[in-house]
């Protein structure tokens, strides 16, 4: 739409430092736009093709590692409606981590790698169970019991040394 909006304030014979100050762009850009319209027409106002790195991986590959996230890792074990503990593969890993999450993209084809898929998971997918190992579904199963005694001696403040101040010492 600014493109085009110079072009027009440029027919209505507006000056490159008039269209720059109410667009709030510089005049170089200005000037810039406008001759490649001149040269192009209405092509010279389409965004130019090519500009940055290229994607390594398309967007239905991201889509795919971030649904591996939300899968039940391979090798964590289930209980079924049978009752019966079962696991998928219980040679592979029971929670995702980076490099088990780069294998099973391996796996799918999907060439990526451990970076990548941190960056992806950064931008705020949750792709870890917090301490598994602080609760039970047993319900024979007891905590450890309480921390540590409050009554516990903490240990003296350090002694802090200083040089004497008096002179006549």
């Amino acid at each position: 739409m600014e493109r085009c909006r110079m072009v027009e304030l440029s027919w209505d014979g507006w000056l490159v430092p008039q269209i720059a100050d109410e667009l709030r762009c510089s005049q170089k850009v200005v000037r810039r736009r406008l001759h490649r319209f001149n040269r192009l027409g209405l092509e010279g106002l389409e965004d130019l093709g090519g500009q940055g790195r290229k994607r390594r991986i398309t967007e239905a590959e991201r889509s795919r590692i971030v649904g591996l996230v939300k899968q039940t890792p391979p090798g964590r074990l289930e209980v079924q409606p049978s009752h019966e503990i079962w696991a998928a593969d219980e040679s592979r890993p029971s929670e995702w981590t980076l490099d088990t999450l780069v294998a099973a993209a391996q796996d799918l084809g999907i060439e990526v790698s451990r970076s990548q898929v941190r960056r992806m998971l950064a931008e705020g997918v949750r792709w870890r169970r917090t301490r598994s190992w602080t609760r039970s579904k047993d319900p024979d199963f007891e905590g450890k019991g309480r921390g540590s005694s409050s009554s516990a001696p903490a240990h003296p403040p350090a002694r802090r040394w200083s040089a004497p101040t008096n002179s006549a010492r």
